[in-house]
């Protein structure tokens, strides 16, 4: 299985099953989270599919939910590559701001 880490999309050479301490080597997100989990699902109320697991509430932090499976496709987009392509962006538009100065 050929897994993605959930906040930051860097792909992940770990073996499962994943520990609760694992961590992302780039960004350092736990892995062992609801966020990582296939059961995961922001349109419901507990945000789980999951009707036996116990509510967990914070869905980024690591957990002991033993209904955990890690799903491939946890990473959306955003986090970690919307902020560098706005940094990017925003480094690229002040440069060129710097340079009309020059030429005032």
């Amino acid at each position: 299985m050929s897994l993605q880490c959930w906040k930051c999309g860097t792909a992940l050479t770990v073996l499962l099953p994943l520990s609760r301490t694992e961590t992302c080597p780039s960004c350092r997100a736990a892995l062992h989270a609801c966020r990582m989990c296939r059961h995961f699902d922001a349109g419901r109320a507990r945000q789980c599919r999951e009707l036996a697991a116990e509510r967990v509430l914070d869905k980024v932090r690591a957990n002991v939910c033993g209904w955990f499976v890690p799903r491939p496709d946890a990473y959306r987009g955003g986090g970690a590559a919307v902020i560098q392509t706005n940094r990017t962006a925003s480094d690229a538009l002040l440069k060129s701001s710097d340079q009309s100065r020059t030429h005032e």
